[in-house]
């Protein structure tokens, strides 16, 4: 017999960015943890992310979450984050947005309200919300401690040439080009270019530098590159085109990277605590990061406490068919079968 799947979803975004949140449909997992959960997932449920994620069903910036039951006590949910370039320890504005959905549709219930407790793969996070009737107006997060973990590392980067760059963490890790002689600013290129550019650079970065989660050596090597630029607006403080994996090019200012970012700064003493960081996407859109508090991971390295707030919006509701008999059910992205690149010499 052919073996079909289903799986119920709501559809939404964070400031412009997509959420496919997974409401019904998602496997059963065993881990302690929801870190074990997630390299559960990877190793045995991987094609639902390909399936959700990658066409036809997605497309190459599709991102989303697998919402599950609390699995500790005094949580009110948990949630595994899922996008084409993988399962993720964490993602911002899927929480943003998981949060503001679950709030709304009233599947998610908190012991006290205005506060959310997650537990995710990179620990646990609270979260605060203002609500106006049955609409989430925006919503706060604690992030996990970001840190700073490499500074002013220098690579000899193909396209563009002597690159100086930091590699920070805030729920993923993060290289951070700074404006500099080789590069001027994310405004300067287009999101094409950006995305081949991070593509390269993420995979330089994981074949010459060690990066590693001083507490958790499960989280290792970057997925993510965050270009940063000229704000737009002249209330914002900075701007940042993301890209995660091959394919995807982040439309929000993206949570992690917010919270990498704040955790840079703060370390280079450009940000104090409590500050606030009104840090831009590629369209526009905006996350308020700050720093919450200052803390040391077990192995006694510096880390703040940051957080990030964003709003988030239902779009609408989704179910899918997956059926095994049919081609491309588990999904693909069209990267697999992109033809061989000409070599860029010296962009700029």
């Amino acid at each position: 017999m052919t073996r079909q799947h289903r799986f119920s979803c709501i559809e939404g975004h964070t400031e412009g960015m997509p959420v496919r949140m997974v409401i019904e449909g998602a496997p059963t997992l065993e881990g302690a943890t929801m870190s074990e959960r997630r390299e559960e997932f990877v190793r045995d449920h991987d094609w639902i992310r390909r399936t959700l994620m990658l066409e036809p069903r997605g497309h190459s910036h599709m991102s989303g979450t697998l919402l599950y039951p609390p699995l500790n006590e005094g949580s009110d949910c948990s949630l595994l984050f899922i996008e084409t370039s993988g399962c993720l320890p964490m993602c911002g504005h899927a929480t943003l947005g998981s949060i503001t959905f679950g709030l709304e549709t009233g599947l998610i219930r908190p012991h006290k309200p205005g506060r959310v407790v997650v537990d995710v793969p990179a620990g646990r996070i609270e979260a605060t919300y203002v609500m106006s009737g049955n609409k989430v107006l925006s919503v706060r997060f604690c992030n996990v401690p970001g840190f700073l973990l490499h500074r002013d590392v220098e690579l000899d980067f193909a396209p563009l040439g002597r690159l100086q760059l930091d590699i920070a963490y805030g729920g993923n890790f993060y290289p951070i080009i700074e404006v500099q002689p080789n590069f001027p600013g994310c405004e300067h290129f287009t999101p094409e270019q950006l995305l081949t550019w991070g593509t390269a650079l993420q995979a330089q970065v994981n074949a010459e530098i060690d990066v590693v989660h001083p507490e958790d050596p499960r989280i290792r090597g970057v997925r993510h590159c965050m270009w940063t630029g000229a704000p737009r607006a002249e209330t914002s403080r900075g701007r940042s085109v993301v890209i995660a994996g091959s394919s995807l090019i982040d439309r929000s200012p993206c949570g992690t990277g917010t919270s990498a970012r704040v955790a840079q700064r703060y370390a280079r003493g450009l940000l104090q605590p409590g500050e606030a960081y009104p840090h831009e996407s590629l369209i526009g859109s905006r996350f308020i990061g700050r720093v919450e508090d200052t803390t040391y991971l077990a192995n006694g390295w510096p880390a703040v406490i940051p957080s990030i707030e964003g709003s988030a919006f239902i779009t609408g509701r989704s179910e899918f068919i997956v059926d095994e008999s049919q081609p491309y059910w588990q999904g693909f992205d069209l990267a697999d079968f992109r033809m061989p690149q000409p070599h860029i010499e010296n962009a700029l």
